[in-house]
């Protein structure tokens, strides 16, 4: 007999980093900035008016748009945000990739990526990394669909210079490829500037990192207008509200204290290179990262073991299982200087 459960979308879900609910802990498992967003920020939080929850917010979401706009010169036509980059790029998913042609992304990447093919049934192939967690471009010269790369990419913290990204662009002109600078302001170079040069890239970037503000959710894109207005159609049509009033003012607050946010990735950056000299020292190995995480490798204890060690010593890094050749490593999550000396200290003790 024929029973509803025959015509629902099966996926399987995206696992996010574990939230630990316990006090006193360092929580190195999800890249989240260790400091507080810009003084602006709780300005806006604390002088809010209650009383504008009542309304809806503006759809458009025009003072952020044009704030983001005029930050990085551009016209306010050519930038879209949404309630995250994974808002806007599963929006981008939704809108852009609509061939028989499979899109590509790399096998080790952001692995939300192949559920968001899975849940809109869009064909795909994931391109192998090479022995050292390189993006091999020639993969990406085939006929496709659309192509999504992350730069620098996650969780291996791996950057390519434009040129890189500028050539793949080149070679497919016929579809979309969608550059998810997540982890840019950590020490690579955007690849913001192809957007003034060719109408089929789209640069996703977030608020949650650099930004301090994963707890807001702010995410945007920036391409040329007509990218920007079928993104902007397909959002209309999905929901026409998606940013609260709060949070688009707080993330106007956040553009506007540059100084203060440079400040801030300057400090995670330094941490990142002191981390990366003292994980050496341990016997330690892992792709040179330009993002505020490590991708490590211990050449004699088992990944697991130091994962549960650190676990019960209240220190939560990241495990990934899958794919297999990555189950040896432990994405590490750049935190204070006070909590990666505590982590060293902690790994001293298990690999002694």
């Amino acid at each position: 007999m024929a029973s509803w459960t025959d015509n629902v979308r099966r996926v399987v879900p995206y696992t996010p980093g574990e939230q630990p609910k316990q006090a006193k802990i360092i929580k190195l498992n999800t890249n989240e900035n260790p400091y507080p967003p810009c003084a602006g920020v709780q300005k806006v939080l604390s002088g809010y008016d209650i009383n504008d929850l009542r309304k809806y917010p503006d759809p458009a979401c025009s003072i952020l748009v044009d704030a983001l706009a005029k930050y990085h010169g551009l016209d306010s036509s050519q930038v879209f945000v949404g309630v995250g980059s994974d808002d806007v790029l599963a929006m981008s998913f939704l809108t852009f990739f609509n061939s028989d042609k499979p899109i590509l992304f790399p096998d080790i990447t952001y692995s939300f990526y192949d559920v968001w093919a899975e849940l809109f049934r869009i064909p795909y192939v994931q391109k192998p990394l090479d022995a050292d967690f390189k993006i091999v471009s020639s993969d990406y010269e085939e006929a496709c669909g659309g192509i999504v790369i992350p730069n620098p990419n996650a969780p291996t913290g791996v950057s390519e210079p434009v040129e890189f990204f500028e050539n793949i662009v080149k070679a497919h002109p016929e579809c979309l490829v969608i550059i998810d600078e997540a982890y840019v302001d950590f020490g690579s170079d955007s690849c913001e500037e192809l957007i003034r040069k060719y109408d089929n890239v789209l640069v996703v970037r977030t608020f949650s990192k650099s930004r301090a503000m994963a707890g807001n959710r702010i995410g945007y894109a920036m391409g040329n207008p007509k990218l920007i207005k079928f993104l902007s159609d397909c959002k209309y049509s999905f929901n026409s509200y998606t940013m609260d009033s709060i949070t688009l003012k707080a993330g106007v607050a956040s553009i506007d204290d540059d100084a203060y946010f440079k400040a801030r990735v300057e400090d995670v950056i330094a941490t990142r290179e002191w981390t990366k000299n003292e994980l050496k020292t341990l016997g330690f190995t892992f792709p040179d990262s330009k993002s505020n995480f490590i991708f490590a490798k211990h050449a004699s204890t088992d990944a697991v073991y130091i994962f549960e060690e650190l676990k019960k010593r209240g220190i939560f890094v990241r495990h990934f299982s899958k794919p297999e050749r990555i189950a040896d490593y432990l994405r590490i999550s750049i935190g204070t200087d006070e909590e990666m000396k505590t982590l060293v200290s902690a790994l001293k003790e298990i690999i002694s």
